[in-house]
């Protein structure tokens, strides 16, 4: 069963620190589930998990299947939470070299991206990457005006109008945007593309297990079901009000005790490439919940043992305003044993016979144990495999902590003011219409 071990072992955080929270956390919980339905709360990702549109759902899986049959690319076009949740899923889930495998091996197209940045350079390259393959894109943004998505998805269905014609390219082209208005659900429908719901209660950040992220997770072969599955398991096991019993709801705290300590920047570790843009999709999350009033832990984010060799000396000894969140893999589904070598000019012969998941371990074992004597608190989250059940627990986990923690806090973790400031200025300096003065 997949689950999430919470260890606050080495983060200097005691049950008795925590508990001093259980009357806020009991009120915040009752607070989100009696507004759980609630359209103008931003909590329809609290009971997703049980409550998805099935029709929707099946919908999302017969149009991967006519993707994977007819295309040799998929490009996701979005930004934000538009696009990270999905990428952090197929990267964490999928082959670490998904894209370079032969097709016969991958079994589904190439998941590649834009709409996220705004370099020329990068669209270029991306174009000339895909040539002449079969193409598809999944544009997904609620309003369909924000602007690195809408030139992204202007260049691409351009593209796609002249290799296969204007008919044609509207069957390659699939919109997750809003139900029922904004600018791209209104081309969507003037155009006859195939489109998917953005929910209006669910936030982008929030939205990886909607159509927003399930359509590209679906078309790179993963199992939509199982990833459900592992987020409704989370769903029950956090539904529980006593602060005491909730491994979610001790982890927000836990955050939060450590923040008035004066510990504000977390750090979220892996010891596993492919969890890389996991970290990033949850970087937004809590960047983007919590940082507002001045307030807020910094969340930053770190691929051991790689970033050992760049960050590992500043953790170590750096200003004691950092603490880590650890998450720990038990089992692997691959694994290389260490071989004896007749000349050991490398030294390694000690570890013949090794598995490298077990040096890996170690590894990780011995950085938390130098971290924390550094004074640089640890919390570790255990994982029980990286499979479809565990990767949606640890979705929902971190969603709801993160909405805990925000509430904690004392700010409104589903709402994002202050992005609109660098826009305002862009927008005035590319002349846009009404905001030249």
């Amino acid at each position: 069963m997949s689950t999430i071990k919470l260890n606050l072992e080495n983060s200097g955080v005691y049950e008795k620190d925590i508990l001093k929270y259980s009357q806020k956390v009991f009120d915040i919980h009752n607070k989100m589930n009696e507004n759980a339905d609630n359209n103008e709360e931003f909590l329809g990702w609290v009971n997703l998990p049980t409550k998805y549109d099935k029709k929707e759902f099946e919908k999302i899986r017969q149009a991967a299947q006519k993707i994977r049959k007819d295309s040799d690319v998929l490009v996701v076009i979005g930004i934000g939470g538009s696009y990270l949740g999905a990428r952090a899923v197929i990267e964490s889930l999928t082959h670490t070299f998904f894209n370079m495998i032969p097709v016969e091996k991958r079994k589904a197209p190439k998941i590649l991206y834009a709409g996220n940045n705004l370099s020329p350079k990068y669209i270029n390259d991306l174009i000339e990457a895909i040539g002449d393959l079969d193409l598809s894109i999944n544009v997904i943004s609620k309003s369909g005006t924000t602007t690195e998505p809408a030139i992204a998805f202007r260049i691409f269905r351009e593209i796609l109008e002249n290799k296969y014609g204007i008919q044609e390219a509207r069957k390659r082209i699939y919109v997750t945007t809003d139900k029922s208005k904004g600018a791209l659900k209104k081309l969507s429908k003037e155009e006859e593309y195939e489109t998917f719901v953005i929910p209006d209660n669910i936030g982008g950040r929030y939205s990886v297990l909607t159509p927003v992220g399930l359509l590209p997770i679906a078309v790179a072969g993963i199992d939509i079901d199982k990833l459900m599955y592992g987020a409704r398991l989370a769903q029950e096991k956090y539904n529980d009000d006593n602060l005491k019993y909730n491994d979610c709801y001790k982890y927000a705290v836990a955050r939060n005790v450590l923040y008035e300590r004066n510990k504000l920047i977390e750090i979220l570790v892996n010891y596993e490439p492919k969890m890389h843009y996991f970290t990033e999709w949850w970087k937004q999350l809590f960047g983007e919940s919590e940082g507002k009033e001045e307030k807020g832990i910094f969340p930053a984010g770190v691929d051991f043992t790689t970033d050992l060799h760049s960050m590992g000396q500043y953790i170590q000894q750096g200003r004691r305003d950092i603490f880590e969140t650890v998450i720990s893999i038990n089992k692997y589904n691959s694994d290389i044993t260490i071989k004896t070598d007749g000349d050991n000019l490398d030294g390694l012969n000690y570890l013949a016979g090794r598995k490298l998941s077990y040096v890996n371990e170690k590894a990780m074992e011995g950085t938390v144990e130098a971290h924390v004597s550094g004074l640089c608190p640890n919390i570790i989250l255990e994982m029980e495999d990286l499979s479809e059940e565990s990767i949606g627990h640890l979705i929902y986990f971190f969603e709801k902590a993160c909405a805990v923690s925000g509430q904690i806090l004392g700010i409104n973790p589903f709402n994002q003011p202050g992005v609109e400031e660098y826009k305002k200025n862009m927008f005035r300096l590319l002349e846009k219409p009404g905001y030249t003065e």
